[in-house]
């Protein structure tokens, strides 16, 4: 089960989706530092369990590490989804009232993209 992040782990995840190639803990740590003063063991410890916990991948570069994320912000939040799904005693119900919430021209575009994956999806019928 993927819990939802904390506000500084948002905040590191924010920065590393947004930059596409890897990045060490000081970089970080004066991008964060922008908005608030914050340890470098700090943001180092926020890094290694978005590490633990499946979010970010460190590569060896020289004596230090820097990381990249191991997913998507997309592929994240729709683990997350899954669980809030899972855990409800009426997924469908659950869906439709979240469906509910969207404006209806992202309900439209979610309604095409359904469509479109049904298209390219296998014949289940031999």
């Amino acid at each position: 089960m993927t819990r939802p992040l904390g506000t500084l782990e948002q905040s590191v995840m924010d920065r590393l989706w947004s930059w596409s190639q890897p990045v060490a803990v000081r970089e970080v740590l004066e991008d964060l530092r922008r908005d608030r003063m914050l340890a470098y063991t700090t943001v180092m410890t926020v890094m290694d369990n978005l590490h633990r916990n499946g979010v970010l991948t460190p590569e060896k570069d020289g004596r230090a590490y820097v990381y990249r994320p191991a997913v998507t912000r997309e592929q994240f939040t729709a683990v997350l989804m899954g669980d809030v799904l899972a855990g409800s005693a009426n997924t469908t119900a659950t869906f439709l009232h979240f469906l509910e919430q969207m404006p209806p021209a992202e309900v439209a575009s979610l309604c095409a993209a359904l469509d479109g994956h049904e298209k390219n999806a296998p014949d289940p019928t031999p």
